[in-house]
């Protein structure tokens, strides 16, 4: 199997068939179909043939849940609340660097009221 777990390693391309996205994580096509009944966020568009369509997002996804259950040895549960954990801790930290923009743009407003 491929160990590919940085997204550098990932082709500069928008989308990836599911082949490919084989290829790259190493993770077979059967489990990226179960792991897309798991993983809500895993989300590929469709052709109109149907076939999947996977974004540099999804395959970054999938390597980290590779990670997660292969090597770190998660269960899905444990995986889909450490990802959770994750997305509230980005969306924490995003909201704290905004507060901080607004909290410097209203030190310069009342610098310039002054």
């Amino acid at each position: 199997m491929k160990n590919i777990n940085e997204s550098k390693d990932i082709p500069d391309k928008s989308y990836f068939k599911i082949g490919e996205v084989v290829s790259i994580t190493g993770v077979e096509s059967y489990v990226l179909r179960f792991w897309e009944s798991e993983f809500k966020t895993i989300n590929p568009k469709r052709t109109g043939s149907g076939q999947r369509l996977y974004r540099r997002c999804d395959v970054e996804l999938i390597l980290k849940i590779k990670n997660l259950l292969y090597e770190k040895k998660f269960t899905i549960q444990g995986a889909k609340q450490n990802l959770s954990n994750k997305n509230k801790k980005k969306q924490a930290e995003l909201q704290i660097n905004t507060i901080d923009e607004i909290r410097s743009e209203l030190l310069v407003i009342r610098n310039l009221l002054a």
